[in-house]
């Protein structure tokens, strides 16, 4: 996958004008006998602290006299008696009295050595985590696809109805859609369309282009995108309440993290209750740190901190995050205006990038609230959450379509490296392959 975030760091050229001074060659031979002398001082330190181990004295073995022995006479009977007691069994052993097999030689044991073998563990492809993410929206599209040509000698009206049904379900817009049925029509009747996967392949087409012309539209299609000097790049998150805000914030101050950058956070949200306590959750878990003041402050005021302290501490990223609001209270709108004034006073450029979160379960309802912050808040990059659980993924043709806007992240899952970078192409190939 590469990295997740790809700015350049600023190349700083060290005048040496911190480093130490070189020692001269006098002190340098100081230095060397001191050391020599203190390797000799621990040396004889040893020596001397060394325990004395005496020497075993030499016992010389002293030839012992032969005794006599005087042959005992024994009966018959007296021999057989006691040589019967010999082939007698062992008696029991009981508490208290010394074991028969005390100080036996144990058998020996043979160990078994179990080795272990480490299995590799597979990284699931980032394709097939996107695909397994688009699999609700792939169902609901690939299968009323087929269903609409099977049994069909040709693709005919009927099954263009079909087509055109199953692509508005999916959210991919009206519009959208009126354009490929249109040019599905012209090469059906040119007989350049026969089976299901040319019909796969020219909607594939459609759809990827619109995507990638988005791209190239307007916003910002890459972090890249702004000047190297732009520190801290400031990123400001907005969006209604219950699209995943928070969650996203958190995930990307983690992600940036990762990959070497230095990031600080904005708690701006400051009119819904424990929303510093959500974001200050996220920032302890990504180890970032958090900028935050009580519930009712001024989000332009608490905007105004930040910036200082993130240019105080050298940071490279700041995310801000804002209130969550509905698209039609004005008033909430328009403190994002203020707050957009105050980041350009404070750092040039700034902010570097506006991003939208849209629900991706919300189908057309989020294309109005994309409709509605691009007025106020100058969105220049989407964030579409919550795509591995809905079948209306195809929000993301009509979003980028209508307002021409990159989409920047997708979530694709709960886990913090679950939010990815969008890629138009991964996307429209999960959706039929």
């Amino acid at each position: 996958m590469g990295l997740f975030w790809r700015r350049k760091k600023d190349d700083f050229i060290s005048l040496g004008l911190s480093a130490p001074d070189e020692a001269p060659d006098d002190l340098m031979d100081r230095a060397r006998i001191e050391e020599s002398t203190q390797v000799e001082q621990i040396a004889q330190w040893k020596a001397e602290s060394a325990p004395v181990v005496a020497e075993p004295e030499v016992v010389k073995p002293v030839a012992a006299e032969p005794e006599t022995v005087k042959p005992v006479e024994i009966s018959v009977e007296q021999w057989a008696a006691e040589a019967a007691k010999l082939f007698e069994p062992a008696t029991p052993t009981f508490q208290g009295s010394q074991s028969a097999t005390a100080g036996a030689a144990k058998p020996a044991v043979e160990e078994a050595v179990v080795e272990w073998v480490e299995t590799p563990v597979v990284e699931e492809s980032f394709f097939s985590r996107f695909r397994k993410a688009v699999s609700a929206t792939r169902e609901n599209i690939a299968s009323r696809i087929e269903d609409a040509v099977k049994g069909r000698k040709q693709i005919d009206e009927a099954a263009l109805e079909e087509l055109e049904e199953a692509l508005i379900g999916a959210d991919i817009g009206v519009q959208t859609t009126l354009e490929i049925i249109e040019d599905v029509r012209r090469q059906v009747s040119r007989q350049d369309l026969k089976d299901v996967d040319e019909l796969k392949r020219v909607i594939k087409e459609h759809l990827l282009e619109i995507l990638e012309r988005a791209e190239k539209a307007r916003g910002v299609a890459s972090e890249a995108a702004a000047p190297e000097n732009a520190r801290p790049y400031v990123m400001m998150v907005v969006g209604v309440n219950g699209t995943g805000k928070t969650t996203t914030i958190g995930k990307l101050a983690q992600r940036i993290k990762t990959d070497g950058y230095d990031v600080l956070i904005c708690a701006a949200d400051t009119f819904r209750a424990a929303a510093s306590d959500q974001l200050a959750i996220w920032a302890e878990r990504a180890g970032v740190p958090l900028i935050q003041q009580k519930q009712g402050t001024d989000p332009a005021a608490v905007l105004f901190d930040s910036l200082k302290a993130a240019s105080a501490r050298n940071a490279d990223v700041l995310i801000v995050d804002t209130a969550g609001r509905l698209h039609n209270k004005s008033n909430l709108m328009a403190e994002l205006e203020k707050m957009k004034r105050v980041a350009g006073r404070e750092i040039q450029g700034a902010p570097h990038e506006t991003l939208l979160v849209v629900d991706a379960v919300t189908g057309q309802n989020g294309l109005s609230q994309a409709r509605e912050f691009m007025k106020a808040a100058n969105v220049t990059g989407l964030v579409l959450t919550k795509l591995d659980g809905t079948a209306k993924g195809g929000i993301a043709v009509a979003i980028a379509k209508e307002l021409n806007l990159p989409i920047r992240y997708c979530g694709i899952g709960e886990k913090a490296d679950d939010l990815v970078v969008f890629d138009p192409k991964t996307y429209v190939d999960g959706l039929f392959e």
